[in-house]
């Protein structure tokens, strides 16, 4: 490569709600755990994974479709009440005011510098 800098590429993911393609740190990844589908923000659940937007309309989409049984390979139906909870609470958290300095989609907490968290600390 005479030159040239490599471009970082970043993994795309297709939401089972809404469809559409979407780099991977945008959405939510969901595992299966007892019946249920379970978010997993982190990422480092085991198991086959599936992801939606963080966004009560995909998952409404999801599971009315009943996209996540089939994406996740388990047969009937699957609980979403843990994982509609989690959406709902990162959804106020994105709405409460002071947050319009903080992307879209990031967790409450993170996104502050150390010296803000420190000056709350005193």
């Amino acid at each position: 490569m005479s030159g040239r800098t490599r471009t970082r590429v970043c993994p795309e993911r297709t939401c089972v709600g809404c469809r559409e393609r979407a780099v991977k740190s945008e959405l939510l990844r969901i595992v299966v755990i007892e019946d249920a589908c379970v978010p997993d923000p982190r990422g480092t659940l085991p198991g086959r994974g599936a992801y939606v937007h963080p966004a009560p309309v995909c998952v409404d989409q999801a599971v009315r479709r009943k996209a996540f049984p089939r994406a996740l390979r388990v047969p009937g139906p699957l609980d979403v009440k843990a994982l509609r909870h989690y959406v709902e609470q990162a959804q106020g958290c994105d709405e409460q005011p002071g947050k319009e300095d903080v992307p879209h989609g990031t967790p409450c907490g993170v996104g502050t510098s150390r010296v803000e968290s420190r000056s709350r600390l005193r």
